[in-house]
């Protein structure tokens, strides 16, 4: 198999941190959430058995789950494993966190990507800030990197130096401010691409330069209602060209992706998604994707 750099190629091989190590226990959860800015407290029986469920969608597309260790030094927010890394043609960038209370993450799964024989090709230093969620691959030579309150001008600079001449492109897109710093707005919040010219967008918060490059590239766009943005209807994951997974709750836009011709899967979400603002890409570091057809996927 021919592996690819991109956010749309067969999944093959992911990393994930399930709620029971992330979250540990009702008592954790009830400790920590406010401070992390969940919306509310989630469930420790519900998330694990949502998560269970979410892993099934990803077990049906064929690829192999790695997950992280339970370990102390990390909150709930290391359920949402994008964001401490990123992929790069040379390997994996540790990234470093815009929230203060996610510093330990990076260096957390640099063991265990490690252990798991994933090379790690460089490190974003403070007081560089750059996270996963902000990371978009549009092709194998072209990325686009959100600057908000997560990621900085800094990270954006060092993510460039470490990719070298292996890219074309790196486009900065400026983000809004939305609710402030202490809400999660990502690049991925806005635009999820889902084959190599069909992206789902959230239009009213999107940059006009990023977005007319988006259709200069040639993506068409999948556009998600107000009402469906709320509830995480931008954030879609990839399994395979046109194979997706989203928040169940997001009709409107499954409509349109259906209509696009894509296949879509859905799950609950609302403990581990909706109450910490994280949804299928951030519940997911994906580590290999190829540009072989899947035979268990159906397209």
């Amino acid at each position: 198999m021919s592996e690819e750099l991109s956010e749309v190629g067969h999944l093959t091989r992911v990393l994930v941190k399930h709620p029971r190590d992330a979250f540990v226990s009702q008592d954790v959860i009830d400790q920590q959430w406010s401070a992390l800015n969940f919306s509310g407290p989630p469930d420790f029986g519900r998330a694990i058995d949502e998560f269970d469920r979410f892993l099934d969608i990803i077990r049906h597309g064929g690829a192999q789950i790695a997950t992280l260790p339970r370990d102390e030094r990390v909150t709930l927010d290391s359920l949402y494993t994008r964001d401490a890394s990123i992929l790069s043609p040379s390997g994996v960038i540790l990234a470093s966190m815009g929230k203060p209370e996610r510093k330990a993450e990076p260096g957390v799964q640099s063991n265990e990507l490690q252990r798991i024989a994933m090379k790690v090709a460089g490190r974003i230093e403070p007081p560089g800030c750059l996270e996963g969620g902000d990371v978009v691959w549009l092709d194998a030579r072209s990325v686009a990197v959100g600057c908000g309150y997560r990621t900085n001008a800094e990270g954006i600079g060092q993510f460039r130096a470490l990719l070298g001449t292996s890219i074309d492109e790196c486009f900065t897109v400026a983000l809004p401010h939305w609710r402030g710093p202490g809400d999660v707005m990502h690049l991925m919040s806005l635009v999820s691409p889902v084959d190599s010219d069909l992206a789902v967008v959230y239009s009213r918060l999107l940059a006009v330069p990023f977005r007319e490059h988006l259709l200069h590239k040639g993506y068409a766009l999948v556009e998600v209602p107000d009402e469906e943005f709320e509830t995480m209807g931008t954030n879609v994951l990839a399994l395979a060209p046109r194979v997706c997974v989203i928040v169940k709750g997001n009709p409107r836009t499954c409509a349109a992706l259906e209509k696009a011709g894509a296949t879509v899967y859905e799950y609950e979400g609302l403990e581990i998604s909706l109450k910490g603002g994280g949804g299928p890409t951030c519940l997911t570091r994906p580590l290999t994707r190829t540009r072989e057809k899947n035979g268990r996927l159906e397209h």
